[in-house]
């Protein structure tokens, strides 16, 4: 895969000179093959979907690419991962009577994993202030304190937020409209 600079290749060919590259990589990684396959080939469907620049001049330019590409997914996983077993920790310690049913658990485990990619998307500061303010009802006031920050930048890290979360609602609403049934 040694080209010239500006050559073009194609997904399949990304796929045969780097995916058992790649899928070492990730196992090593993260301590797990099936995890590694899973995200590897999760690499190149997004490849596919979102196409990424089909021009580079060596073996470590390509591998570079891929593995960023990768790290990102791995930090997502163990982010859902770490929000999952979260989850599944407040559940163990309610009374078995009062556990919600397996589909409202995978309900709010969704939810809750939507919430922590939305937070992963804002500024850091975004992120507390909307924590602070939704979950722990603090008032901007408290919150600026809390950061040391002006009321108004509170206001502006609250917007940030709930433009997201706006985003996240349409996103699934049109969802929905595009596939009735399906959801």
């Amino acid at each position: 895969m040694n080209a010239p600079r500006g050559v073009l290749f194609t997904i399949e060919a990304l796929y045969d000179d780097h995916h058992g590259w790649l899928k070492s990589w990730l196992s090593r990684r993260l301590g797990s093959t099936p995890d590694a396959a899973d995200l590897a080939h999760d690499v190149f469907l997004r490849l596919i979907l979102k196409p990424a620049p089909r021009g580079f001049g060596s073996v470590g330019e390509a591998r570079a690419y891929l593995r960023t590409m990768a790290q990102g997914m791995c930090i997502n996983l163990w982010h859902r991962r770490e929000i999952e077993q979260a989850w599944l920790d407040t559940l163990a310690a309610r009374p078995e009577e009062f556990a919600p049913s397996a589909e409202h658990q995978a309900m709010v485990l969704e939810a809750l994993q939507e919430v922590g990619t939305l937070l992963l998307d804002l500024p850091a500061k975004a992120a507390r202030a909307f924590l602070l303010t939704e979950a722990c009802q603090m008032s901007q006031q408290e919150v600026a304190e809390e950061l040391g920050v002006s009321t108004r930048m509170v206001r502006k890290y609250i917007a940030q937020a709930m433009l997201k979360c706006m985003q996240l609602q349409a996103r699934d609403t049109a969802a929905d409209l595009l596939a009735p049934g399906l959801a």
